[in-house]
């Protein structure tokens, strides 16, 4: 693993915190690249469960250095939480390094976020209202404060009272909100400087120089592959890009030093919040996925909608992000459905497609076309050997692979670190 990738192939939730933990062990460095405090990540340890949001995977492991990249939009208070959390519970996070170059989320941002949603009503977009949107919005306008100007008093009060100013109007005069107090917030985030000190540094040469001294990294993405700004089904997005691609830009070092991406996928198929959803199951077998496969979000809490895998889906993630493995979780849950389906293609206005459709009308209007395959209805999730699942699971998991065109090597069949098939070993 000298240069690795994994993120999510389908719309986020495909269990990327747990593969990331396990490939963790033999890294030297793990690196969030994109997303901010949105992006929930659950790790479950013998009877222990992690929920990180902003602080990368690889800080359970003493011997891996977490890195914060310049793509990620990080909330101090959060970071600082997170940061505490973790420490009361014995784990080490002085090591978490973030890049000098990461925008800050600032109290505007977190109150447009929310007025904002609550603006659009019923073509709301579904975001966590945390900031991240339009943090990123004032990052591409080049508005946005940098963590490295927190160490510049007189820059940061001079873009925070021309970005204040700005956002005040729009929050008085557009959403009939009252303002924020300049001098509260100023006073605020100059106060982290001397505590986020330790931890800021030049993560794109440290990285460069890990990668090329030959040491392990893992470049880990928050949400997933169909939520990506520019190749998910947008609007209903988030607002950095999650795919392969935004690996070495959020972090600043060249493609050609990554060697393998790894893409996370659900045995089924699950996504939080609105927007089109082809094999969305609204009856009791998707409300039986929900609730066996624990189906809530990690940071917001809310119920995911679930459904059949879809190919289609997974297909045009393998190939916008050169997979070259696919990790699949939660197979488990599928123990208890017989027979089991998979979307292979979609119908619409009498066209068939087995390509993801370019138009996002498509996929409201498509029909999933499905091919069923036999169930196993046993438990699996005390299965330790490749070998030893049924025979129908193992049957399951081949087509699944010949299906999307990538290799499968690694099969989760619980939550547990230990409850994962290593198809090579």
């Amino acid at each position: 693993m000298p240069a690795s990738v994994i993120l999510g192939a389908q719309w986020g939730d495909e269990g990327k915190g747990k593969i990331t933990d396990l490939l963790s062990e033999k890294a030297d460095i793990v690196v969030r690249y994109q997303g901010g405090n949105n992006a929930g990540h659950t790790i479950v340890i013998g009877d222990q469960k992690f929920a990180l949001s902003l602080i990368p995977s690889g800080v359970l492991y003493p011997t891996v250095t977490p890195v914060i990249g310049n793509g990620v939009v990080v909330d101090p208070r959060w970071f600082f939480e997170e940061k505490a959390a973790l420490t009361k519970r014995g784990i080490d996070p002085s090591k978490v390094k973030i890049s000098n170059n990461a925008h800050l989320i600032m109290p505007y941002h977190r109150k447009l976020d929310a007025v904002i949603e609550r603006y659009l009503g019923s073509a709301m977009i579904g975001t966590t209202k945390r900031g991240i949107g339009p943090a990123y919005t004032d990052k591409f306008s080049r508005v946005g404060i940098r963590i490295q100007d927190l160490f510049d008093e007189k820059i940061f009060l001079e873009k925070l009272d021309v970005a204040l100013k700005m956002k005040n109007k729009i929050l008085v005069k557009v959403y009939n909100q009252l303002p924020l107090d300049f001098e509260e917030i100023a006073e605020e985030y100059l106060g982290y400087a001397d505590r986020l000190a330790p931890h800021v540094t030049d993560t794109s040469l440290l990285v460069y120089d890990a990668i090329t001294s030959g040491k392990n990294v893992l470049f880990e993405g928050g949400q997933g592959t169909l939520l990506d700004i520019d190749h998910g089904t947008y609007p209903f997005v988030t607002s950095s890009n999650p795919t392969a691609g935004g690996a070495p830009v959020g972090i600043g070092v060249g493609p050609t030093l990554i060697d393998n991406v790894i893409g996370v996928t659900k045995a089924y198929i699950s996504r939080v919040g609105t927007g089109p959803f082809p094999t969305e199951l609204l009856d009791e077998t998707g409300d039986a996925m929900i609730d066996i496969g624990g189906e809530y979000g990690v940071v917001t809490g809310r119920r995911r909608r679930c459904g059949w895998l879809d190919m289609v889906a997974l297909r045009y993630s393998a190939r916008i992000n050169g997979l070259t493995e696919i990790a699949l979780t939660k197979l488990d849950v599928l123990s208890h459905f017989d027979p089991i389906k998979i979307a292979t293609a979609y119908t619409a206005n009498g066209e068939t497609y087995t390509e993801f459709p370019r138009q996002q009308r498509v996929l409201y209007e498509c029909e999933p076309q499905y091919e069923e395959l036999p169930g196993w209805n046993v438990d699996i999730s005390k299965v330790n050997r490749w070998e030893d699942l049924p025979a129908n699971a193992r049957a399951y998991v081949e087509r699944v692979e010949e299906l999307a065109g990538v290799p499968i090597r690694t099969v989760s069949v619980g939550p547990g670190r230990i409850a994962t098939l290593d198809r090579e070993a």
